[in-house]
């Protein structure tokens, strides 16, 4: 009976010293995700302002260029799936990794071939532990990007989208990351980069309309000039969306993970009183059996 007291006691300094940890990693995680969001509201002004940019040259002009013109056939299609560099952040790096699967088979489906990209240690150990190729890995600084990395990852796709499908290029570039929408909601999201599809993260007024501009140089000179900044700011809002998303899951996961130890605690210290309760019990038994024995002699 004492040595299941003794492995009661263990679980509960165990579990409370699990508790501590977790509660920490909420705090972290609560005072981390204010300036997440924070960069996120920042990024939005001049997201939107290259989108209008992009947009008015697009649509204004007549002009055939390969980063907005739908190819006959496409054939390859690079996807950048964004996770998270560290776990306890609950279904978060598992949700986004689903999502991945789902877009690769239906581009499977389609007859497309697909290039893989990762950022993040969670999708780089999914691809490695199933022995699956990826092209480039990027990790190291999911919760608090930097644009430099995302400067790095636009210029690797559009080195693969300009280079011919004989020579390993692709055809049109995907990226799946998680979309922060509250503290409570974030959503798996897949935007297609290449040929362009222009969205912009708030929606316009009905007044807000696109204006008029005169292009110098030409067109398509402004295109080249404007597209890789477009797709740089793009991978880096859908980045700081994601390490906002992660935060708030974390968050969440640390809460949640803290009240079931608490749980575990309460009943684990119930279970210790009842065998200690037993444990004396069963001593005055023993005590009152040996008197009676002692008085019947």
């Amino acid at each position: 009976m004492g040595a299941q007291i003794r492995v009661y006691r263990q679980k509960i300094s165990s579990t409370t010293s699990m508790r501590k940890i977790f509660k920490a990693m909420e705090l972290i995680a609560t005072s981390r995700i204010g300036k997440a969001r924070a960069r996120v509201a920042a990024s939005l002004p001049y997201a939107n302002a290259i989108t209008r940019a992009v947009s008015a040259v697009a649509s204004q002009s007549e002009i055939d260029h390969p980063l907005v013109t739908e190819p006959e056939q496409i054939r390859r299609a690079a996807v950048l799936v964004i996770t998270s560099d560290r776990g306890l952040a609950g279904s978060y790096s598992a949700t986004v990794l689903k999502q991945a699967e789902g877009l690769i088979e239906l581009l499977h489906e389609e007859g497309k071939e697909v290039k893989t990209y990762v950022m993040g240690r969670k999708a780089q150990a999914y691809f490695d532990f199933r022995n699956r190729p990826f092209e480039r890995a990027w990790t190291g600084n999911t919760d608090a990007p930097v644009f430099e990395v995302a400067r790095e990852v636009g210029a690797a796709l559009l080195e693969d989208f300009a280079t011919a499908y004989e020579e390993g290029g692709v055809d049109e570039i995907h990226v799946v990351y998680t979309r922060f929408k509250s503290m409570v909601t974030q959503e798996p999201t897949v935007i297609r980069l290449l040929p362009l599809e222009v969205v912009e993260e708030q929606a316009a007024s009905e007044s807000d309309l696109l204006p008029l501009y005169e292009f110098e140089p030409e067109a398509e000179q402004v295109l080249d000039a404007l597209l890789p900044r477009y797709i740089e700011s793009r991978i880096f809002a859908a980045m700081l969306q994601a390490a906002a998303s992660e935060l708030a899951a974390r968050q969440r996961a640390m809460k949640s993970a803290g009240d079931n130890a608490t749980d575990l605690i309460k009943k684990y210290t119930r279970l210790r009183n009842t065998a200690r309760q037993a444990e004396i019990t069963q001593e005055l038994s023993e005590i009152v059996a040996g008197a009676d024995a002692l008085n019947a002699s």
